[in-house]
């Protein structure tokens, strides 16, 4: 039976550390870390996410503030909006909460939050140095698998990882991390011949491939980590949901050595990491 890597452990963790660090900081007179996040329109599961980074913020004694934006918002405007908050020098984190609405380029968006304050980790530069240097911001989510990866106390150098999925938001980036963290990585995704195949030689399976229950237990090599980011909401015979992830996870506990659950793994390290990248960049700013 595997253990469970639990995400609101683990990023417990990494809030109380924070917290300690924050503290120390304002006993010595220092400014407090400041994150806002800007968030277009009234999507429920949007702005109930960011009230919690908002809320897990300020556990840590950062400054937060969440800006909320009519949904017809045009693009010209939200792009004052974060040049406002780039030329702030209390404000060390800027994050825009994804989806936008459709009138809106994302992409022109991200490329106008300041760098050194994309907490995201999604600009072009960041993105480039993350592949290059490796002294960047990194992606929340990719950063969170990679601690919780570490939580295990498992030597990963050497070790096969296959991750599934290609996003620039968490496959790609993710399979960076592992590559430095001297693993062999192979990209799976959905459209992969012989996946199963492919999975099964892996001592680490990272799922972020967006397909309920993709994963299957005959998939999995006895002993493997499973990481699971995804979040699929599935409709019951009784006609109530439920959220399950990318893989199976009653058919795979029986036979890996650790398993993430969903809800309560990976997204809890999605906030912690993005905690950690604002303190980061706070740091960088006071140099």
């Amino acid at each position: 039976m595997a253990k469970l890597l639990s995400g609101i452990e683990v990023s417990k963790s990494i809030r109380d550390r924070l917290k300690k660090e924050v503290d120390k900081l304002i006993l010595n007179g220092q400014p407090r870390p400041k994150l806002v996040v800007i968030l277009v329109g009234e999507h429920p599961a949007s702005l109930s996410y960011v009230t919690r980074k908002k809320q897990d913020a300020e556990s840590v004694g950062f400054d937060s503030e969440l800006i909320r934006l009519p949904v017809k918002i045009s693009e010209k405007e939200l792009l004052q909006e974060v040049q406002r908050c780039n030329k702030d020098a209390t404000i060390h984190g800027i994050l825009v909460q994804l989806p936008l609405p459709d009138h809106i380029n994302k992409n022109a968006i991200i490329q106008a939050i300041e760098p050194s304050k994309d907490v995201d980790g999604f600009h072009p530069l960041n993105v480039g140095e993350f592949h290059t240097t490796g002294d960047a911001l990194v992606p929340c989510t990719p950063k969170g698998v990679l601690t919780l990866l570490k939580a295990t106390n498992t030597n990963l150098v050497g070790k096969h990882a296959v991750v599934i999925g290609r996003s620039n938001i968490v496959g790609k980036p993710a399979a960076m991390l592992l590559l430095s963290e001297h693993m062999t990585v192979t990209i799976a995704h959905s459209k992969t011949t012989n996946i199963e195949t492919i999975v099964r030689q892996a001592d680490v399976i990272v799922a972020a491939v967006g397909i309920p229950k993709f994963v299957k237990q005959d998939w999995v090599k006895p002993g493997a980590i499973v990481i699971d980011v995804g979040v699929n909401r599935i409709e019951l015979d009784s006609g109530k949901t439920k959220l399950v992830g990318d893989v199976d996870f009653d058919a795979i506990e029986p036979i890996a050595s650790w398993i993430t659950p969903v809800p309560g793994g990976v997204g809890p390290m999605t906030i912690a990491s993005l905690l950690e990248n604002t303190l980061t960049a706070y740091k960088k700013a006071q140099r």
